[in-house]
């Protein structure tokens, strides 16, 4: 189930009207399912498979007819995938649940499927399904938490299900998990016992294949953090200069340190970092992860993004709304930076706390989640917890002047014409 929504009514309305985000999510929204790829790719080569995506549950009437069905979703479209899997259950077909939020929730995910899958496939689909064959299902299995790449558990996904589909960006995982740990980070580390990284040759054949399955490939990479290990990451833009790729990637702030990097990753063709920058001061970053990296880091920001942007990669800057630091001073101050760092991208986003995180233990602990169950609305826009230093009206009023501010074509224009400026600096350098 794909089709994130805010909630929040203001918030909604305002997408109508705000051109440049509403681009990102169209982007966003388009690209396929590389989990459920991977499961394809883990199913024996003598099973029918048939892959869906869908942002509506289908009308009423009976469903499409399978022997087994599985469901994967984000947590802001959980109660949709769980109406779609009972839906399926009242008619005789048996449903696994699997994905990041089954894992983080299994008792509440239980109630709605025959069986589940808790954390990766890898080591966990395979006996599924020679259990579901032989008619002996168990209602859990737990997938591989390490190793997941290593031979006898890696599994090529099945990109060729991807062809003939409208799709402007596709996936390919080089990592799980990001070594920072941040409090509120719901990412593949809440699954895997530690960073892994995928062997280079099999990153780079899988490159070859999702960019053949599609008629303009873009690659996005489905990474929490791509460049954690140097020499890796050298040896894998060596590999890919000579593809001739477009791509997109999620990293750390770390990268600008390396001038080398910065070279080889624009003639390997990326377009354009996604950096967690969070928030614009160093006090405001303080207590986000176990070492406190992102706050000794921050007085660096400027000049980092500089020296990335200066390459010709554009960096869109992430930003979260709504710390424990935070009171109504921060939307300006972030507006104020966004204009001095000349970010080309800006991601605003409201602090969420989403289950099985750091983050929603301790709101929990301390009185402040706005309800128990509230799924829908960890979509990264809509407010579902009591800010420290203002109230929940005064983090979604802020919010909204924000985007507002960011928002607006005069203002992406006047940083498109200061990004079009590098470029041109470097075609007459070339």
């Amino acid at each position: 189930m794909s089709g994130v929504r805010v909630r929040t009514a203001e918030l909604a309305a305002m997408g109508v009207t705000l051109p440049q985000f509403v681009a990102r999510g169209r982007v966003i929204a388009s690209l396929p399912s590389l989990g459920l790829l991977t499961v394809a790719g883990l199913t024996p080569s003598d099973v029918e498979i048939e892959y869906r995506e869908l942002d509506e549950l289908p009308d009423g009437g009976r469903l499409e007819p399978f022997d087994l069905v599985g469901i994967s979703s984000f947590t802001a479209r959980i109660n949709a995938a769980y109406d779609l899997a009972d839906r399926y259950r009242a008619e005789g077909v048996p449903v696994v649940l699997g994905g990041l939020h089954v894992s983080m929730m299994p008792e509440e995910a239980m109630q709605h499927a025959d069986s589940i899958v808790v954390g990766g496939a890898e080591g966990a689909w395979q006996k599924l399904v020679e259990d579901f064959r032989c008619g002996v299902m168990r209602p859990r299995y737990d997938g591989l938490r390490c190793e997941v790449f290593e031979p006898g558990n890696y599994a090529f996904p099945r990109f060729d299900l991807l062809e003939g589909r409208a799709y402007n960006r596709v996936t390919v995982q080089t990592s799980r998990g990001c070594p920072i740990s941040c409090e509120f980070c719901a990412a593949s580390l809440r699954i895997t016992s530690h960073f892994q990284q995928k062997p280079v040759d099999l990153v780079l054949d899988e490159l070859q294949a999702a960019a053949a399955a599609v008629e303009i490939p873009f690659v996005e990479f489905a990474d929490d953090n791509t460049f954690v290990n140097q020499k890796w990451s050298k040896k894998l833009l060596r590999g890919m200069t000579p593809l001739g790729l477009h791509w997109f990637t999620e990293t750390d702030i770390s990268l600008a340190d390396d001038p080398e990097l910065l070279d080889l990753m624009r003639a390997a063709g990326c377009k354009q970092v996604l950096i967690g920058l969070e928030s614009p001061a160093r006090e405001n970053l303080e207590g986000l992860d176990p070492h406190d990296w992102k706050a000794r880091r921050a007085e660096e920001y400027l000049d980092a993004i500089e020296r990335i942007q200066s390459r010709g990669i554009s960096v869109n800057g992430c930003f979260i709304l709504g710390l424990d630091s935070h009171d109504e001073s921060i939307f300006e101050q972030t507006r104020d930076f966004i204009r001095a760092s000349n970010l080309l991208e800006a991601q605003l986003t409201v602090l969420t706390p989403f289950p099985g995180t750091p983050l929603y233990a301790r709101f929990k602990r301390e009185g402040r989640l706005l309800q128990e169950r509230f799924w829908d609305r960890c979509t990264l826009f809509d407010v579902n917890y009591r800010p420290k230093r203002m109230s929940v009206e005064q983090l979604e009023s802020g919010l909204r002047w924000l985007f507002a501010e960011v928002y607006n074509n005069a203002e992406f224009a006047r940083r498109r014409r200061a990004y079009m400026n590098i470029h041109r600096k470097l075609r007459g350098a070339a």
